[in-house]
């Protein structure tokens, strides 16, 4: 079975841009991956490629074939949609695709045009990730099914939302010097504690920002990356999957995240590594609360322990446990199809020293990306490393 490598990458600002279309950015990122890769369009036998919400935001589905277009690229090309894991179910398949030798060179990637909705507008379309039965006719969204999980959480094994707002805090820290972020400026404690509440316990600075942008990769296998003498020392060598059931009121646990934890257990024994071995982590953090219950359940800590990991200082930059040195869904932003690979490209970088913040992890050789959708019904978890 073959390795697969990063051969290119591409990535727009993530951010506000309302008059930009979704072919428009996902053009300039797979355009940036296939320049980065250094491989001609015609070698790339197929696109896998991440949207959420397409239908709903621009009315336009079956938009695989459509980004091969803007990409120029030729060949097959499949939509994958998992909610705001889309991207990460796409990276998935492309490795498993690549190792088990059915192509050698795959461009994946995704992309969201959200903003154009507004905030209302954005909102309801990410609902429909939830049980539209069960959750979206009583009026459940997003910000009140994570406060669910939060308050949940606070019941079961305490913590404040003073301990939710450090995270926020260290995740604004991080994106400040990020050429890709949305949000980059500093906030303090204050600042978290203070913002007006969207759902208790959650407050304004708990959410990521709404988000349009997009991002793609050029992977390649081992044998095709040495035989054209590419330049591609990062390789994923270890990818899981998990589920949970949909409905909040049907999940055995509120304040636990069992898909993220069957996801990282695959992906750790695919990589033949334990949670020990990573060095740094991009976790999906669509709330703060969502950064707790992804470092518990990809097992950097206990159930319960998370909690105070950012107040500590052992998940900030210069902690023992980095996490999000991107800024997270949090500050970087969070355009859904597109944040997978994104959160996969910002490791790549960490671990090659091209980051902004690879300084704060100079040795670092295995890294780890959780993408989650909707409140967790869906996880995917990679393991990334330094093979050169």
């Amino acid at each position: 079975m073959t390795g697969v490598r990063i051969a290119g990458t591409g990535h727009t600002h993530f951010g506000q841009f309302p008059e930009r279309t979704g072919r428009d950015l996902f053009a300039e990122a797979s355009d940036g991956a296939i320049e980065d890769a250094g491989v001609e369009r015609g070698e790339i036998e197929e696109l896998l490629y991440g949207n959420f919400m397409g239908e709903v935001a621009e009315d336009q589905g079956h938009q695989g074939p459509l980004m091969a277009e803007v990409a120029g690229v030729n060949a097959a090309a499949t939509r994958y949609e998992s909610a705001c894991a889309s991207s990460g179910v796409a990276v998935r398949e492309a490795v498993r695709n690549v190792r088990n030798g059915e192509v050698d060179v795959v461009l994946v990637g995704g992309a969201e045009r959200m903003t154009n909705l507004g905030t209302a507008g954005a909102t309801k379309a990410l609902s429909i990730a939830a049980d539209e039965l069960f959750e979206i006719r009583a009026g459940m969204n997003f910000p009140g099914a994570y406060a669910l999980m939060a308050n949940a959480y606070f019941e079961e094994y305490g913590g404040s939302r003073e301990d939710l707002a450090h995270i926020a805090v260290k995740n604004h820290a991080n994106a400040l010097e990020n050429d890709h972020a949305q949000l980059q400026r500093e906030i303090t404690v204050e600042d978290v504690l203070e913002a007006p509440p969207i759902a208790e316990p959650l407050g304004l600075y708990d959410a990521c920002p709404i988000s349009d942008g997009a991002s793609a990769m050029v992977l390649v296998s081992d044998e095709y990356a040495e035989a054209n003498g590419l330049d591609a020392p990062i390789a994923i060598t270890g990818t899981g999957q998990g589920g949970d059931r949909m409905a909040l009121a049907d999940r055995e646990y509120l304040a636990r995240t069992p898909a993220a934890a069957d996801a990282s257990s695959e992906a750790y024994a695919d990589a033949g590594i334990g949670a020990d071995d990573v060095d740094v982590a991009e976790v999906h953090d669509c709330f703060t609360i969502a950064e707790v219950l992804a470092i518990e359940s990809i097992g950097f800590y206990e159930p319960g322990e998370g909690i105070a990991a950012a107040r500590n200082g052992e998940t900030t930059a210069d902690g023992d446990r980095p996490v999000n040195l991107s800024g997270g869904l949090k500050a970087k932003g969070h355009p859904v199809g597109a944040t997978g690979v994104s959160q996969v490209i910002e490791i790549a970088s960490l671990l090659t020293g091209e980051h902004i913040n690879s300084d704060a992890v100079p040795d670092a050789e295995v890294g780890l990306v959780h993408n989650a959708g909707g409140t967790v019904a869906s996880t995917t978890v990679h393991v990334m490393e330094v093979v050169e």
